[in-house]
């Protein structure tokens, strides 16, 4: 006999606890690849419902990987909800405790800041794919893009202007380019 939920909780896992060891950087790091499974691999949620589920989990109090627990919730219900989350953060948690040991024995050693050196790029280029993941899965065109590109340009200009005041400048430029 076959356990829909069983399979379900079992794929949440196996998405998740992979996405778990790979998010150097942060939950925007994994965000490409939750989308790609989300959406396109097994068809858990709609790229339009993938982007309100990520603004809900960027405003919601707790970390913006909850999304996963959302995907889980929309998969499986509660148990999806907690079989995603606790997939997501059991293991990268496990792995940081044992990271964190070999760290502080290896510091100032070679190979130390050759690690250290080389996982600032990849974090970079993996938030960057995030980022233009949940753009092409917002709905808006042309003008979704135009307000996140002003926004970037003014922080990478700006690097201590506070974000709130950029947030608020892209959303004037957006409702300005959806009126014309």
């Amino acid at each position: 006999m076959r356990n829909p939920l069983g399979q379900a909780l079992l794929a949440l896992i196996f998405v998740f606890a992979p996405l778990s060891l790979l998010s150097f950087g942060g939950g925007g790091a994994i965000l490409a690849e939750m989308e790609h499974q989300a959406v396109g691999v097994h068809g858990w949620t709609g790229a339009r419902e993938f982007a309100d589920l990520f603004a809900i989990s960027r405003v919601a109090p707790g970390p913006g990987t909850m999304l996963s627990a959302m995907i889980g919730w929309k998969a499986a219900g509660w148990p999806g909800a907690l079989a995603a989350a606790l997939a997501l953060y059991l293991p990268s948690s496990l792995a940081t405790y044992l990271a964190g040991r070999a760290w502080r024995r290896w510091r100032g050693s070679a190979w130390h800041r050759a690690v250290e050196g080389g996982l600032a790029p990849i974090a970079a280029g993996l938030i960057l794919a995030g980022g233009l993941a949940v753009l092409r899965a917002a709905p808006g065109g042309w003008p979704i893009w135009a307000a996140s590109a002003a926004a970037g340009a003014s922080l990478l200009y700006w690097p201590r202007l506070h974000p709130v005041p950029v947030m608020l400048a892209g959303g004037a430029l957006f409702t300005l380019t959806l009126l014309w």
